[in-house]
């Protein structure tokens, strides 16, 4: 009750610290879009939001463990609308979604996308983390050409689903094309203004030109920086699309590889946006939270929360000063 207290203090002083917040990219964003934007920047520096990534077909049962845990619900619910099988779950997840987003949670959703040459089911090694071509990377970022058409049908239907969810008034951390520095995805490690860059922009602009959904916050999330063989991850710098095209810069952290000087670069290429722990396996410790306080929030992998995190710890850090969790981020939302 304290933390709530706190924070709705903090919120209630709101009007020259939200007056120093980025507004969303998309200049038509909806209201629910810009006040969630905005309650993040007002938190930044001093809290961090707790999440908690749940498989599509298993929608609560990794953030009902962390309740199990902690005694407290993570604020931010995730999952992915990956089809790796025959059944598509995008509709549950836009029911469960919406219910979400009524009871208080944030919602981000991301795409494990199969490549645009194959069919579904999308094979996690075979599609997911296939190769394209120079060639046929070049034709999907082409418009006109037969990939490219292709490559809009899969995402005009995930936009079916966003659209869904903005009808419902519900803001979404939209999150595609993550960990574009490591060499793991189709999407992954393509350097330069014709690579992830443009694939991108092109998502944006289909998004928010095309489709107007205005729902959306654009979360890059890029994979911790590393140099293990065969499963690198690259510099920042080299895949970001730019201020215009991204709300929110994240890092994904495996590994237990909180680097200072990746948390650095990270901030330098923000220039003032929010940043965020967009994935971890590992939870950080409090001494890495201490180092690095301008991280927005954590979402944990699915079962990373049971396999490679000690309970204690991750009652530690639900119970941090800091650590946000459900009931807070509600009232705190719910208060304007």
């Amino acid at each position: 009750m304290k933390k709530i207290i706190l924070l709705l203090f903090c919120l209630f002083a709101a009007g020259k610290i939200w007056a120093q917040a980025f507004e969303p990219v998309n200049k038509n964003a909806s209201p629910e879009a810009k006040k969630l934007l905005a309650f993040i920047y007002s938190i930044k520096g001093k809290y961090i939001i707790s999440g908690q990534h749940n498989f599509n077909h298993q929608l609560n049962l990794y953030s009902d463990s962390a309740y199990a845990f902690t005694g407290k619900y993570p604020a931010l619910w995730g999952t992915d609308f990956i089809l790796s099988g025959t059944n598509d779950l995008g509709q549950n997840i836009v029911n469960e979604a919406i219910e979400k987003w009524k009871n208080g949670y944030i919602v981000t959703l991301m795409w494990h996308q199969g490549r645009p040459i194959d069919e579904p089911p999308y094979g996690w090694k075979e599609s997911v983390q296939g190769k394209l071509t120079d060639a046929q990377w070049n034709e999907l970022v082409t418009p006109g050409t037969a990939l490219n058409t292709k490559w809009l049908a899969q995402i005009d239907k995930i936009a079916g689903y966003l659209k869904q969810l903005q009808d419902a008034h519900v803001p979404v951390l939209w999150r595609p094309y993550h960990e574009m520095n490591g060499v793991w995805f189709w999407w992954g490690n393509k350097k330069g203004e014709n690579g992830i860059v443009k694939l991108w922009k092109m998502m944006y602009d289909r998004y928010t030109n095309y489709h107007h959904l205005n729902n959306l916050i654009w979360i890059w999330g890029a994979n911790g920086i590393r140099d293990i063989p065969q499963d690198e991850a690259y510099s920042y710098k080299d895949y970001y699309p730019g201020a215009d095209y991204v709300d929110v810069l994240g890092a994904d952290v495996y590994h237990f590889d909180y680097e200072q000087k990746d948390y650095i670069e990270l901030l330098q290429l923000a220039q003032g946006k929010l940043i965020a722990l967009t994935e971890v396996g590992e939870l950080p410790k409090p001494e890495i939270l201490a180092a690095q306080p301008e991280w927005a929030w954590f979402m944990v992998w699915t079962n990373f929360l049971w396999d490679d995190n000690p309970r204690d710890r991750v009652r530690q850090i639900y119970t941090l000063p800091q650590t946000l969790d459900h009931e807070t981020v509600k009232a705190a939302l719910q208060s304007n």
